[in-house]
This record gives C-alpha cells, structure tokens and sequence, in this order.
C-alpha cells in the first residue's frame, strides 16, 4: 500500500500503475475504489487484509466498495471483495445495469473490449447505491464525468485538491506503457466527444493530485494538465 495523501492509499499491483486501485477513509467510513480484474483478486483481498491487520487500534474497516467505473479491468473482483467484507456496491447511476447484468451479456460486448468483458470481467452483482453528482464518499465529492462508459464518475476532495478520476484521462500510455497523460483508447470510450468535455470539467477544478485508473499519481504538477489542455481536440 502506498499512501498518496492523507487517508487515501493506492494498493500494490504487478506491474505497478498498470491497473489501478484505491482506499479512501473519512472518519470510520473506509471505501475501495476499483478492483482490477478478475485475476487481481487474491492479490486485493491479501493487501485488504494485510492493511486492516496492520490498524494498531484496530478502529479501521471497510464500510464499502465503490466503481469509478463498470469495465472490466474496473470491477472483476468486486463481487469477491463485497462478499469477503458483507458490504455493499456503490456505482454510477447509469453503470448499474451493466454491473447487474453482468458484462459478458453486454450488448457493448464486441470486438476487444467484448474480448476483455468475457476474460477479464467478475460476476454480475447488485449494485446498493446509484451515485450521482455532489454525493459524498469517505470525505469524497461525487462528480458525474461520462464519456468513457455512460455512468462514469470521479471523486474529488476539495480540501487538498485530490481527484480520482478514473479512466476519464489516463497516466500512461496504453500502448506503449510510457508516463504521460492520454486519453483513453477510442475502442473502449462510449462517447469521446463527452469524454472531453468530462476532462475539461475536471481539468478546470485545478487537482494538485490526480489519481488514475491506469498509470502512476500525478502530484503536484498542475501545468502538465494545463499543458494537455492546450492539445486537446475540441
């Protein structure tokens, strides 16, 4: 687990910042963002249990799980993690369908993205709560930021300027594994034309963090952002 500002933590992956996820915490509230793929589940449940039975006061447990967004390398151990810990799954509203449904039944599943539905995806599970905008979550902001899948949403913590935004912008690049911000895949995008207006709404709050679905946390290097603004295609 690597702390990346005050109670929010991003757990190990292999490779790291490959595929992201994390843990944020208000008070006695504590929440997962994200949960990889299917095959990242015994890597997940060990880091959650390793991080509860390192709470020296023992005060510390997960309350629920939430989804930035429904894609496969998103939520293919949520079910697990929900069962393991008895708490409920949290989503965009209009991502609940497709969690409930399940992903390899997706009419969006063709092509590659229909590929990494059916090999990467979990179980279909009963989404406890909708998010929508102003929300809050373990300290959190619900913001509504569609365009990548249709109920996308980030989190965003006024007090220190944090964003987790999900796939909205990527960290890397996809392809080559390169550092950088990209946009993410056409391919896996519903509607780029919202997607854009969506990194545009989140560009303009100014993070000084930025946590993504796919590569390592931008800290404090806003012009990097503003530089990425400049190109991107209206």
């Amino acid at each position: 687990m690597r702390l990346i500002a005050p109670n929010l933590w991003q757990l190990s992956g292999f490779p790291p910042n490959i595929i992201n996820t994390y843990l944020i915490a208000d008070g006695n509230e504590v929440v997962l963002i994200d949960a990889g793929t299917r095959y990242m589940t015994n890597r997940i449940l060990r880091t959650l249990k390793r991080f509860f039975a390192e709470d020296e006061h023992k005060t510390k447990r997960l309350t629920a799980h939430a989804l930035t967004h429904v894609h496969p390398d998103h939520q293919g151990a949520s079910k697990a993690v929900c069962d393991a810990y008895g708490v409920p799954l949290w989503c965009g509203e209009r991502d609940a369908e497709p969690m409930e449904r399940g992903l390899a039944n997706s009419p969006d599943a063709q092509g590659v993205l229909g590929l990494l539905m059916r090999v990467w995806s979990g179980p279909a599970y009963t989404v406890a709560r909708r998010l929508q905008e102003g929300d809050m979550v373990a300290g959190f902001r619900v913001l509504d930021s569609p365009g990548h899948s249709a109920g996308h949403i980030s989190f965003w913590r006024e007090t220190d300027k944090c964003l987790i935004l999900g796939d909205v912008l990527n960290g890397m690049n996809l392809m080559t594994g390169l550092p950088g911000l990209n946009e993410p895949p056409v391919p896996f995008t519903t509607d780029v034309a919202q997607n854009r207006r969506s990194i545009r709404k989140l560009a303009a709050l100014k993070p000084d963090i930025i946590c993504f679905g796919h590569g390592a946390p931008l800290i404090q290097k806003p012009h990097k952002l503003e530089d990425f603004m400049r190109r991107l295609p209206m």
